[in-house]
């Protein structure tokens, strides 16, 4: 089973697009969110994919881990970040010698098989005031909403092409979220949204100035519920 997920992993790294286009910019807009609510002290960071936020992570004060089921992402980061310690292997396998204060999940969570169970393995390796903090996209994200009243969905849960071209098992709503945490015995601290996100991707950047990019990305913040991503904040 380990060895038929590593591959899984590795087919979706070598057809990677997360650090591509808009995408990019969402992983920058959560760096911004996140570092609001950080502690000071360690960071573990799970499944970095290509490293975007860790580009942002490794510029802060504190010590930093990466673990990632990625043969492939594991070598770049080694090589772009020599003075972090990045781990190759997969969530169930890792056993981390310390305790953390913030363990960042950027996008993991709707592409793991268990994310309840992935989600008890990070609340063992908490300090006793350490958080997690996760973000996903949003089934009630506008855009997503437009696609079932233009039935391209048929339900604002259902995987689309992009989903399954990234290797997600499932899109989140609030609810779903927020319950899978409390399902593994973390206290939600904060839930809040980003990214009003009206259009796709492509239509987006092929029309849209950097600014009005990040206004609408700040816009979201003001409305989770329909916002393109969401994000909680736990601990114990």
């Amino acid at each position: 089973m380990m060895n038929e997920e590593k591959t899984r992993l590795a087919d979706i790294a070598s057809q990677s697009l997360y650090c591509a286009g808009v995408n990019r910019d969402t992983i920058v807009h959560c760096f911004d969110i996140f570092k609001r609510f950080m502690n000071n002290g360690s960071i573990l960071e799970m499944g970095p994919a290509e490293g975007i936020m860790t580009d942002l992570l490794v510029d802060l004060p504190n010590s930093l881990t990466v673990v990632e089921g990625s043969e492939i992402f594991c070598q770049s980061l080694t090589k772009r970040h020599p003075s972090i310690n990045v781990v190759h292997a997969l969530f169930e396998e890792y056993k981390p010698t310390q305790k953390f204060d913030n363990i960042i999940l950027g996008h993991v969570l709707e592409h793991v098989e268990d994310p309840v169970d992935i989600l008890r393995h990070a609340r063992n390796w908490l300090t006793p005031t350490g958080q997690i903090l996760a973000a996903v996209p949003n089934s009630r994200s506008l855009h997503r909403q437009a696609a079932v009243i233009m039935e391209m969905l048929s339900f604002e849960e259902q995987l689309n092409e992009p989903d399954r071209h990234h290797g997600h098992r499932r899109v989140y709503n609030p609810e779903t979220y927020r319950r899978d945490f409390l399902a593994a015995g973390l206290k939600i601290k904060q839930f809040g949204g980003y990214w009003m996100k009206p259009l796709s991707n492509k239509q987006i950047e092929d029309s849209w100035s950097p600014e009005l990019l990040k206004a609408f990305m700040t816009l979201g913040e003001r409305y989770p519920d329909i916002a393109g991503e969401i994000y909680v904040v736990a601990g114990l």
